[in-house]
């Protein structure tokens, strides 16, 4: 067993041996030396471009499948590396940051830098039940819902400060 930081030769071999380790490490992005979950919604806003040209419906239930997915390949990455939610595992940044980024698809383009910021600011102070969630809940769906809950937060705070912009 290893600590949250740290990942050995042997846990990076496990973690990279298969498409789900790959996936869960945000497709490398997670092996950064520092700041991963920084680099993990860095990188999950290359398929946000493209997801933001779907229909809000197809969005959804994108959001819905990766959250499933990742469910599943969190888990898996988390047994390979024998940590439940290592810090290379970011996979929950991009499914975090999609939902954050719901109020940006049809706001200015500064809107997306606003909610990767508030996501990554819920992210990581983790405020109730955020953290709640984070210590309570093991496995896939443990690693997956702290950071839905801080896209969430993230969404609506990034909606009030659109409203505030548009008509204050």
């Amino acid at each position: 067993m290893s600590d949250k930081t740290n990942l050995t030769p042997e846990q990076r071999r496990a973690l990279l041996a298969t498409p789900a380790g790959w996936l869960a490490c945000g497709l490398g992005s997670g092996l950064a030396p520092v700041a991963q979950g920084t680099f993990g919604s860095l990188a999950a806003l290359l398929p946000w471009l493209l997801l933001r040209t779907l229909p809000l419906q197809l969005y959804v239930f994108a959001i819905v499948v990766g959250f499933a997915v990742g469910v599943l390949v969190c888990g898996v990455a988390g047994r390979a590396v024998g940590v439940d939610d290592h810090r290379s595992i970011v996979w929950d940044e991009f499914v975090g940051l999609w939902i954050a980024l719901i109020p940006a698809l049809m706001a200015p383009w500064w809107s997306v830098v606003v909610g990767f910021a508030l996501f990554r600011l819920f992210d990581v102070w983790k405020p109730w039940p955020i953290g709640w969630l984070d210590r309570q809940l093991k496995g896939g769906v443990g690693v997956m819902m702290d950071d839905v809950v801080a896209g969430v937060f993230a969404a609506v705070v990034l909606v009030g400060v659109l409203a505030v912009v548009h008509w204050g």
